[in-house]
């Protein structure tokens, strides 16, 4: 689907058709009055050593044994409801957190306690919510991470709930609903820690770069068709950085939503010779996203939660879930104007629209104009991320030669007895309960779960370490992601695991990792 984007490197004028009250409400993101960040950490509260987490550094401490506790309350106030916007030109009903698509952007310090009320005033019709804080460890306050059916029974309509719990690690995160396929109408937004960094240098801190597929279709409905019987897969529509995109309002049926071409793309600013850090995350549904800024090289130094020895690349592949920092130095003249990209490929990916972009301009460009650079060239045949070999964490922990305890994890897809489509482990579907979850079982003293096979429960009892070994028996890959933990990812690859660790004294941390198609991790 290149013409879409031939139409807008093409054109003359990137002067957006709609407003962006139209396509994300009450928002900033992908505007240039977009608010940067700071650059080392947020006022208020005490300094020790001149920092909120004092003497603590990204690359001698450890942040799972010595997270500091500042004793500052970072509140916010969430109201989500229906709304209409039209995000890529297409208008559809979508889910709105104070009015914005995406949500807005949270931030604390490391050590800080984040306060975060949601109201469900989700309307026409009903229904409820919760949210999980994605990476947050939660080891003080495991009721908070916002999973229905396994922490809390969901907000009611209606009602609210007050999520309190510490920022008890640092880097770039994101939020987002954790019931039915809320997220992919757009609840979620991003979660900033602000943390030690004395290993990397940059002037400008641009704040998050949201990377999603987009759906014109509801998203009940999208899990209707996967979950159905004898249906085709679902594909998405578009793909979105910080919430715009345009859309060839031509592939619109005859009878469906309003779509205004030129709905307008999101715009970046540089500034010749600074350098900038661009917290990447994939807030998407379903696809794997390859991201490159025309001309330039970026440093990865950080990879979910866990700040990794700096590398060099020109592509960073993110799953669902997944977040890679980078930092970029613009080198290019003052008057100069580039694309950043983001790309879904076929076979990692189903889509029908598989490119985003969106403009930067350097400090004396025309703010108007359309970039003239080139796409980067890179391998994208790999339906997983960059090899161990070169992601290697800031801070050393070496993982154990031999767990406690290994579970093997086998994932397979098909129909039940009835023909609906279920994803599987073991040969278990998981079924949730709303009005029981299996943390306030556990808290009541019912731990009857392995009788229980449908809660898909497994008992380490007093076992310090579990090796999981997961086998994807499916033919498209998968992102693992690991609720209040950063697990070693010991090694990944096709095929069957050959028991061989890599970068055994430093293997890589993360909390999302993919697993390949028919591969192991």
């Amino acid at each position: 689907m290149g013409s879409l984007i031939n139409s807008i490197v093409q054109s003359v004028n990137l002067i957006a058709a709609l407003p962006q009250t139209a396509t994300n409400g009450l928002s900033t993101l992908g505007t240039l009055n977009a608010p940067t960040l700071p650059v080392n950490f947020l006022s208020g509260g005490p300094l020790q050593n001149g920092f909120p987490w004092g003497p603590r550094t990204a690359a001698r401490t450890n942040p799972y044994e010595n997270s500091p506790t500042t004793g500052v309350r970072r509140n916010y106030d969430f109201n989500i409801a229906r709304g209409y916007i039209a995000p890529d030109g297409v208008n559809r009903s979508v889910l709105l957190i104070n009015g914005q698509f995406p949500g807005p952007t949270i931030e604390a310090n490391w050590g800080d306690t984040f306060v975060i009320t949601v109201r469900n005033n989700i309307k026409d019709p009903v229904e409820g919510t919760a949210l999980h804080w994605h990476g947050i460890l939660q080891r003080q306050t495991p009721w908070f991470d916002g999973v229905p059916s396994v922490q809390q029974c969901p907000i009611a309509p209606g009602k609210s709930m007050t999520y309190e719990f510490k920022a008890d690690i640092f880097g770039t995160s994101w939020y987002h609903s954790h019931y039915s396929a809320q997220y992919a109408g757009g609840l979620f937004g991003a979660m900033i820690i602000h943390g030690p960094h004395e290993n990397i240098f940059y002037d400008v801190d641009l704040g998050p770069v949201l990377i999603t597929d987009w759906y014109h279709t509801e998203y009940f409905d999208l899990v209707e068709q996967t979950m159905g019987i004898s249906q085709p897969p679902v594909f998405s529509d578009n793909n979105l950085i910080n919430g715009k995109m345009d859309f060839d309002c031509s592939r619109i049926p005859a009878g469906g939503p309003a779509c205004t071409p030129n709905a307008g793309i999101s715009k970046f600013k540089f500034t010749s010779g600074k350098t900038h850090r661009l917290r990447l995350i994939n807030a998407g549904s379903e696809g794997l996203e390859r991201f490159s800024i025309d001309n330039h090289t970026m440093t990865v130094v950080a990879q979910d939660y866990v700040p990794v020895v700096p590398y060099q690349t020109n592509v960073v592949t993110l799953g669902i879930g997944q977040r890679t920092d980078v930092i970029v130095k613009a080198n290019l003249k003052p008057d100069a104007a580039v694309f950043m990209r983001a790309n879904m490929t076929a076979p990692c990916s189903l889509t029908n629209q598989p490119n985003a972009v969106a403009a930067i301009y350097y400090e004396n460009a025309d703010q108007t104009k359309t970039p003239k650079s080139t796409a980067q060239v890179f391998d994208d045949s790999k339906c997983g991320n960059d090899a161990l070999t070169v992601t290697r964490p800031l801070f050393p922990f070496p993982a154990l030669a031999n767990a406690a305890t290994t579970l093997n994890l086998d994932i397979t897809f098909g129909p039940n007895a009835t023909g609906n489509n279920l994803w599987y482990m073991n040969g278990q579907t998981f079924r949730a309960n709303y009005d029981h979850p299996v943390f306030l079982l556990a808290a009541a003293g019912n731990t009857s779960y392995p009788n229980d096979p449908q809660w898909n429960v497994y008992n380490f009892g007093n076992n310090a370490s579990v090796r999981v070994i997961i086998n994807n028996d499916f033919p498209a890959l998968h992102p693992m992601h690991l609720h209040g933990h950063n697990f070693f990812v010991l090694a990944e690859g096709q095929g069957t695991w050959d028991g061989k660790i890599t970068n055994f004294p430093n293997t890589q941390r993360r909390d999302v990792h993919i697993v390949q198609p028919n591969g192991y991790l």
